[in-house]
């Protein structure tokens, strides 16, 4: 039974990093209208599904991310992951605030660069003292375990507990082990990813694109078009659906 849906709002990001995986770009756009995601989400929320994760792309970069997360407020769990790039712009960080998120994640995609690590802590800092849970998703790549290491122990030495850390290995042919990445939290238990040990599909999770596709994962290439926006929509999208290793 899903019970985990990720959606990705836009293909949208200033930020363009060259590992992304489903290649974001400054020019991204999206197919989603507002009307459509409220209701897609109403209807996940009436079919059973416990929880929606809003991603991109860039969701900050969305038109009406405040507008989606304001109409589903109650319906469901409603996270959301952004770089923190646009949440100093404007009165961005207010309106989400405003807009009530359950919990909100901030990428750390460059471990290694210090202003970065110092301006994702500050942002979650600044979330957490307003209510929100706040967390940190960790990017971790193979060639620069010692950098993810220093930042990961500097952040827990500035007050980020362990349950706000997501180690998340870089994919696409730069896999990380599940060692590397004990090694990199310091400690024997951390969250990643359900597939750090082994790629399969989950009973649980599907993906939804920027493009109206489903997916078993964020990752695989293996995707169908969504007949129906809707649950219906995505079980029939995921009838013999197949799951195409990312490695």
């Amino acid at each position: 039974m899903i019970q985990l849906v990720s959606i990705e709002l836009t293909n949208k990001c200033g930020k363009q990093c060259a590992f992304c995986y489903n290649h974001s770009n400054r020019e991204g756009a999206t197919l989603w209208s507002v009307e459509e995601l409220i209701y897609f989400i109403q209807n996940l929320s009436q079919n059973g599904v416990k929880a929606v994760s809003l991603g991109g792309g860039e969701p900050l970069e969305y038109p009406g991310l405040f507008s989606v997360l304001r109409a589903t407020k109650g319906m469901l769990f409603r996270s959301m992951t952004t770089n923190g790039l646009l949440l100093d712009k404007g009165d961005n960080f207010k309106k989400l605030i405003d807009s009530h998120p359950n919990k909100v994640h901030i990428s750390l995609h460059f471990p290694g660069n210090q202003k970065e690590v110092r301006r994702v802590l500050r942002q979650v800092q600044a979330l957490s003292t307003e209510g929100i849970v706040a967390g940190i998703n960790l990017l971790i790549h193979r060639d620069k375990l010692l950098v993810a290491r220093a930042a990961s122990d500097f952040l827990k030495a500035e007050g980020i507990k362990m349950e706000q850390i997501v180690y998340l290995p870089m994919k696409m042919g730069n896999l990380v082990s599940a060692e590397m990445v004990q090694f990199v939290a310091g400690q024997k238990y951390f969250q990643s990813m359900s597939c750090l040990q082994a790629c399969g599909k989950s009973e649980r999770f599907c993906s939804v694109s920027w493009d109206k596709k489903i997916a078993w994962c964020s990752y695989t290439k293996a995707k169908h078009s969504l007949q129906s926006l809707d649950f219906a929509g995505i079980k029939h999208a995921l009838e013999n659906l197949n799951l195409i290793y990312c490695g």
